[in-house]
């Protein structure tokens, strides 16, 4: 599911030379048709497009966007999958799931998680951390202030790139019964501050950026103002409130375990992102 995603497209490209039969799922398959996969038509949001959208498959990705319907969106692509006959499914949950999650988002994915789990279904739940990608979204600031503004305070995150994801996907899809009950968080190599981060990037780019702590409430304030929905202000303010208090700030190393080598830094991440920073 979610081929035309960043992660699944990450997941799809570490698959392509695995051997194996790769099907996409799209709401709409003509914007996938440059995937160089199969891709049939199906919405999560609408049980019975997926009637058959599963015929055929061993093995399920599931991924579905955050948002109040998430735990809908994962229960029908599931119940999809096992009337298709799917043998295992897996599943990308968040860093720190669980009942009693400190995040809106996170409370969400353990509902998933637990039906899942509860399936009978052979299966595995990736808990990816904060997304390197979502460094982009202080892209113009940077570029343009040489600032980059977020609600973090001095928390330490251990980021990962979208494509390691990926390829821990790939590595557990690909040979899917050795890692059947096991769920894995995955994180970057470090946990690094934003004041960390801003300093990379200032090397990179050659000029100088700093990072802005900017309180939470004056951050849910400003995403208020941008038009963002209720769910999203309440899951970002939750996951801010958290970081900054030290949440989840450990490495797990599975990363490296999974895929046999090392995940990308944050200084790799950022070289190849410094067009986007400002560098000319």
């Amino acid at each position: 599911t979610g081929a035309t995603g960043n992660v699944t497209g990450a997941t799809i490209k570490a698959l392509k030379s695995s051997g194996h039969e790769l099907i996409g799922l799209a709401r709409d398959p003509a914007k996938a048709k440059d995937l160089g996969i199969e891709v049939r038509a199906g919405d999560l949001d609408r049980p019975r497009s997926l009637e058959g959208a599963f015929a055929g498959v061993d093995t399920a990705w599931v991924l579905s966007p955050p948002g109040p319907l998430a735990p809908f969106q994962s229960s029908n692509a599931l119940w999809a999958a096992r009337q298709a006959g799917v043998k295992h499914v897996v599943r990308m949950s968040a860093i720190g799931a669980a009942h009693d999650a400190p995040t809106l988002n996170g409370r969400m994915h353990a509902l998933s998680d637990a039906e899942l789990a509860g399936s009978g279904i052979a299966f595995t739940i990736l808990k990816p951390h904060f997304f390197m990608q979502n460094l982009m979204m202080a892209a113009k600031s940077i570029a343009e202030q040489g600032a980059m503004y977020w609600a973090l305070a001095d928390a330490k995150l251990p980021m990962i790139d979208v494509a390691d994801i990926g390829a821990c996907a790939a590595k557990v899809l690909a040979d899917p019964a050795k890692h059947a009950g096991k769920t894995y968080t995955l994180t970057g190599p470090a946990a690094v501050g934003m004041a960390e981060v801003a300093k990379t990037i200032s090397e990179a780019v050659g000029k100088p950026v700093q990072y802005v702590a900017v309180p939470v409430s004056a951050a849910v304030e400003n995403l208020a103002k941008m038009g963002l929905d209720d769910f999203t202000q309440v899951a970002l303010r939750d996951y801010f409130t958290a970081y900054s208090g030290g949440w989840q700030s450990a490495t797990t190393g599975e990363v490296e375990r999974l895929t046999g080598r090392a995940p990308r830094s944050i200084a790799d991440f950022v070289r190849a992102a410094a067009g986007a920073f400002g560098k000319r």
